[in-house]
Formats: structure tokens, C-alpha cells, sequence
């Protein structure tokens, strides 16, 4: 074989080799994306039922929770008559499906792109920047002011979102600034105590909705635990009892 055609071959495989490790640079050369912790307010049923309240009157309009019904919120300490009352505006019964009338053309129409369903959003947007609820946390407390983007709103957790930012009257209006970092030029009815609070209890809800029986499983795995190690410490016993003879 020529000289010539050997080199040639090496400079092949050399830009093969470097056309393969450029997304792995470009995805190692990206930046880490920053969540806050989402504080924990899984037994907390005010929380969670303020929350759902959260929920139904900002976030339902929009978003449906197709693989929830009503009646799973007396799992919070709710009766029938309090959902009905204060929780149920698209439905008649407590059994029905937590859906919207908006029709997936129209919300693709208006938005770009139709609004996701939001029972499990707290487990599908867990990665290895966090979990879910530190996603949905930071997320809703990181919009920002962008007459760039048809809706006004940017976000720094979810850039170019086509979501526009629905409870700015509660948080007021945040701009980014030269330093690439958000500031409130616009106070809301709320403090920012008292934004991330409510924050905190739709992402706790948001997080419950997703696995209603979380808890109980904990708390059953830890009774089964308890259990076993109950029946060892009698199989023990049992053992050296059959075996001491032979010992």
C-alpha cells in the first residue's frame, strides 16, 4: 500500500473519531443547571389542600390532570361537599377526572404548543440536577420579564417556554439583569416569603398528585421492615432450639 493512502486513512478515522466526541463535549462543556430544594410538605395537609386549591384555580384552566379524580383530595381531610364547593368547576361529580374543555388544537393555536398534562409532572421532570419538585420549584419562581416572546414571559429553567407566567400578580414582575441574575422591579400582591410559601404548597400537591399513596408506601415498607426483622429474630430462636442437641 502506498504511503500516501495509509496517511490518508488516519486522517479519516482522526475527523471520524472527533465528529463522534463533539456532542459529548458540547454537552459536557454545557452549563449545570441550578435548582433550589423544594421544601418538603408531604404531611402537611393545610399545605397540601392549599395546594390543590392553588392548583384548580390557577393551573387548571390550562393544564388538566387527566389520571386524577376529585374524590382522591379526601385523601387531604376534605369532604365531598368541600370539593364540590370549592374545587369543582368543570365537573359534576366527585368521581369525575380532574379535565379541561380547552381542545389540544385550540391550546396549540394560542400557545405553540398544547399544555402538558400535569399528573405526573413532578415525577417526569426529575433528572440529575434534582428532583421533580426542585424543577417545578425553581421553574415557578424563575420567570421574568422578555417583550421578545409572544407571551411577554421568559424563564430561566425552561428558556423560550411558551407558557406565560400566570400568577405574576401574586409574585409581581421580575427583569433580569446585567449580572444575569432576576430582580423584582414590579412588587405583587404577595411578599417573596409569602410567593414561595404558596410555591412550595402547589409543588407539594403538584408531588402527591403524582403518587397519592406515596406515604403509605413509606410507611407500610417500614412496617414490613419491622416485621421481618420481628420473624428473624423468632426464626433464630426456632434455629438454635432444633440445632442445640447436635451442637
Amino acid at each position: 500500500m502506498p504511503a500516501g493512502a495509509g496517511q490518508g486513512d488516519c486522517k479519516v478515522r482522526g475527523l471520524l473519531a472527533f465528529l463522534l466526541m463533539v456532542p459529548m463535549l458540547a454537552l459536557a462543556s454545557g452549563a449545570e443547571l441550578h435548582l433550589d430544594k423544594a421544601p418538603d410538605r408531604a404531611n402537611d395537609m393545610g399545605a397540601l389542600q392549599n395546594g390543590a386549591k392553588v392548583f384548580v384555580n390557577y393551573c387548571l384552566n390550562c393544564h388538566g390532570a387527566s389520571y386524577m379524580r376529585y374524590n382522591r383530595l379526601k385523601d387531604l381531610g376534605l369532604t365531598d361537599e368541600q370539593i364540590k364547593n370549592n374545587l369543582m368547576f368543570t365537573a359534576d361529580k366527585v368521581g369525575e377526572l380532574m379535565k379541561i374543555s380547552m381542545q389540544p388544537d385550540d391550546a396549540k393555536a394560542w400557545f405553540g404548543v398544547a399544555p402538558p398534562d400535569l399528573t405526573v409532572i413532578a415525577r417526569a421532570r426529575a433528572s440529575e440536577s434534582g428532583s421533580g419538585a426542585d424543577w417545578l420549584y425553581t421553574y415557578l419562581r424563575s420567570f421574568y420579564r422578555d417583550d421578545a416572546r409572544p407571551s411577554g414571559w421568559n424563564n430561566i429553567v425552561f428558556e423560550n417556554v411558551g407558557m406565560p407566567h400566570v400568577l405574576w400578580e401574586l409574585q409581581g414582575e421580575q427583569v433580569m439583569g446585567e449580572d444575569h441574575r432576576l430582580k423584582l422591579a414590579k412588587p405583587g400582591k404577595l411578599t417573596s416569603e409569602e410567593y414561595d410559601a404558596l410555591v412550595a404548597d402547589l409543588v407539594a400537591y403538584l408531588k402527591y398528585m403524582g403518587e397519592p399513596i406515596s406515604e403509605f408506601r413509606k410507611n407500610l415498607g417500614v412496617a414490613v421492615l419491622i416485621a421481618l426483622a420481628v420473624l428473624f429474630v423468632f426464626s433464630y430462636a426456632l434455629k438454635r432450639e432444633y440445632w442445640k442437641d447436635i451442637h
